[in-house]
């Protein structure tokens, strides 16, 4: 080989060698970028639905203290509700139902010897009568359909008697009365005083057996409290 062509064979040599490592160096970080393009991809995607579970978990979170929220007020509301139930009907706002006894009262005699009628009974016969029934430990009494409550005012005007404002009626008439052991109260009656007393005014008490369920009617006259005002609210003035 002649000297000429082994130096082109060198410089060739050399040319191709540093073409090759040229691609080589060129090549690589293409590689390189490439991946990391796409494990960077991935990290975004990963990222994004780790973010997408959290923003579930604070929905998640957010609803459970909106029904928290919801039975919390609910609770507060049903107990207000529940409290005012209960205060109408120890107030005697509201219909009862119950065990108890049954009078019927009735004239004893249409008239007397002198052709006047006793069929209008007394303020006073009736509120004797209703003490002694409240000594019986009875839960609620009604006279000729009035509920009786505390409020009850009974008073007899021109030689009528009124309860809750509302005449009584002319006999017969009823009166309901609720209680735990009707039985006991039936006994009670049968030996109480006020038989006589009901008679001296020419009337009869017809005493029902005990029956298991009977209704008062609620107190419909408006409860009137004494000594109490509603209070305003204020607010403060920054």
């Amino acid at each position: 080989m002649s000297k000429g062509k082994l130096s082109f064979s060198l410089i060739t040599l050399i040319i191709g060698l540093m073409l090759a490592i040229q691609f080589q160096s060129i090549k690589e970080p293409v590689v390189r970028d490439t991946r990391d393009t796409w494990e960077l991809r991935s990290d975004l995607k990963k990222e994004q639905e780790a973010q997408a579970q959290i923003i579930q978990e604070i929905r998640k979170y957010e609803e459970t203290i909106k029904l928290y929220e919801e039975e919390l007020s609910q609770s507060k509301e049903y107990a207000l509700r529940s409290t005012l139930d209960e205060l109408k009907k120890e107030a005697g706002l509201t219909e009862v139902s119950g065990p108890g006894i049954r009078l019927t009262v009735k004239t004893l005699f249409p008239e007397d010897s002198y052709g006047q009628s006793y069929n209008t009974i007394s303020a006073e016969l009736l509120r004797r009568f209703i003490n002694e029934l409240n000594s019986y430990d009875i839960k609620e009494i009604s006279i000729a359909n009035q509920r009786i409550v505390h409020n009850t005012v009974i008073r007899e005007i021109n030689g009528r008697t009124k309860i809750n404002n509302v005449w009584v009626p002319a006999t017969p008439f009823e009166i309901i009365i609720l209680t735990d052991d009707p039985s006991k109260l039936y006994n009670r009656l049968q030996v109480s005083r006020a038989m006589d007393e009901f008679a001296i005014e020419n009337f009869l008490l017809d005493i029902s057996t005990p029956i298991n369920y009977l209704t008062v009617p609620a107190y419909e006259e408006p409860i009137r409290i004494k000594y109490m005002e509603s209070v305003k609210g204020h607010t403060e003035e920054g």
